[in-house]
């Protein structure tokens, strides 16, 4: 994988666009070459798909049966739309979402830190409740404590992620996703459903004592939370998809491009649409088998995935099936899932974190030294964000679900935030070729909306307005 340094020459000034020069556009990959570039979108999923299908959506099941089906398809379609957004302005301009965000006009670099002061709490509550979920799957198998194994599994991952071994781990956690997907989809169809009870599931209601602390930290990290999103705008840059091929130290100026120019680069958006598409497929059938078990095997028995009873109850979803062999390979599909999430995450944000620092700091007039070298960055945030602080909360606080579900609130309350700026983005810079369309346009703004909805009950209820809040 490739980075940009984003060491800006003295030439320049920090918020000016970039022409092409005699640099061309690559083109975009036609027929089966195509399938090399699915990878960004593939990897994505996969680290998309560990908290929020394989925690919350058999909780959700078990506690409202399919009552909420037609808020994971909504769910799981607006991000589609969101995604797709965010992976438009990377490919059109080669720069990432966060620098795209330093252009908005009004105060210096205000929509940067507006999302990446929030962002350092869902960082720490994400890699510490990951980490204690993958312990209690590992408990079952080794005895020892949750806590001990949650310190270890922290500080293993942090070293592969600090060594730049996440590629490695990444190809196998790929593998893993796949059988984990074909597992889950198999054993949801052996249990089906009566049909008319998962069919009741698409109207839109609300079932009564609805806990909006379940349901929004479900919606916010299915398929991918705010942050992820913006991390599908590093994937792409990394993959070298578009305009980013061309490693230029500044967001092309997309409106100077000639027609042909511009025609790569719609080549190289719907090359994007096509791999997002098919990784919210994939999610999105591994979610629905996730609601599926947990609605016809965890419901029935009056079980709800809890603390450091996590694994144990989901491996009684394939264990009530399969038996033995199917309650150890779900524990296994456990560990591994929990842990490769905890390690795209702690890549993910040690990335986010370097390119927002740098922004930052560049703001500030700083303009060398390491503390705006991205490779010092991301080690900085690895060791001490993604492993030291998380480690240190989950001590102190010590319940892995308690812990995602902080994480996921904040996901899914700053996805309007993250949705309306990249909107506004688009349309300021893009041309009007590479705009999306109406009907795109429109559908991302219902997405946003969709999720600042939910946002919004859910701060009228823990603040006591509505009722139904407690404790989960």
């Amino acid at each position: 994988m490739h980075h940009q340094n984003n060491h800006y020459p003295s030439t320049q000034t920090d918020n000016q666009p970039s022409s092409l020069g005699d640099q061309q556009m690559p083109k975009p990959p036609q027929g089966w070459s195509q399938l090399k570039w699915l990878g960004p979108s593939f990897i994505w999923m996969l680290s998309a798909a560990g908290s929020g299908e394989l925690l919350f959506t058999p909780r959700i099941a078990a506690l409202y049966g399919y009552a909420l089906l037609w808020a994971l398809l909504a769910a799981v379609i607006l991000k589609w739309f969101i995604n797709r957004e965010v992976g438009r302005f990377t490919v059109c301009t080669g720069a990432t979402i966060l620098e795209g965000f330093k252009q908005l006009p009004g105060p210096k670099n205000w929509a940067v830190w507006f999302i990446l002061v929030p962002q350092f709490a869902v960082a720490i509550s994400t890699v510490a409740g990951m980490a204690g979920a993958a312990a209690t799957a590992l408990i079952l198998v080794t005895g020892g404590t949750v806590q001990l194994w949650t310190v270890i599994i922290i500080l293993v991952t942090a070293a592969i992620v600090f060594l730049g071994q996440y590629n490695v781990v990444e190809t196998f956690s790929s593998y893993v996703g796949i059988a984990r997907t074909l597992a889950v989809v198999t054993a949801a169809v052996f249990v089906f459903p009566n049909l008319g009870n998962l069919t009741s599931g698409l109207v839109p209601q609300i079932p009564q004592d609805v806990q909006y602390q379940e349901v929004l930290p479900w919606l916010g990290f299915m398929l991918a939370g705010a942050a992820g999103m913006m991390w599908y705008s590093y994937w792409v840059d990394a993959r070298g998809y578009g305009a980013t091929a061309l490693k230029q130290e500044q967001p092309i100026e997309v409106k100077q491009l000639n027609s042909d120019q511009q025609q790569r680069l719609q080549g190289w958006v719907k090359l994007m649409t096509i791999s997002n598409t098919l990784a919210v497929v994939g999610a999105l059938l591994a979610a629905l088998a996730f609601l599926v078990l947990g609605g016809e095997l965890l419901q029935p028995q009056g079980l709800v995935p809890q603390e450091n009873q996590v694994a144990e109850t989901l491996g009684s979803l394939l264990g009530d099936l399969w038996g033995p062999f199917g309650f150890w390979f779900m524990i296994a599909i456990v560990f591994i899932t929990f842990c490769s999430t905890t390690l795209s995450v702690q890549d993910g944000f040690g990335r986010m974190f370097a390119d927002g620092t740098q922004i930052l700091l560049r703001g500030f007039g700083v303009r060398q030294g390491r503390w705006i070298n991205e490779t010092f960055l991301r080690k900085f945030y690895i060791a001490v964000l993604l492993a030291i602080l998380p480690i240190a909360v989950y001590l102190f606080f010590g319940e892995p679900v308690g812990l995602l579900q902080t994480a996921g609130a904040i996901e899914a309350a700053h996805i309007p935030v993250v949705t309306g700026l990249t909107l506004y983005l688009n349309h300021r810079i893009l041309s009007d070729k590479l705009r999306p369309s109406g009907f795109t346009f429109w559908g991302t703004v219902v997405a946003g909306l969709f999720f600042a909805g939910f946002a919004v009950i859910y701060l009228l209820q823990l603040v006591g307005v509505l009722g139904g809040s407690g404790g989960s």
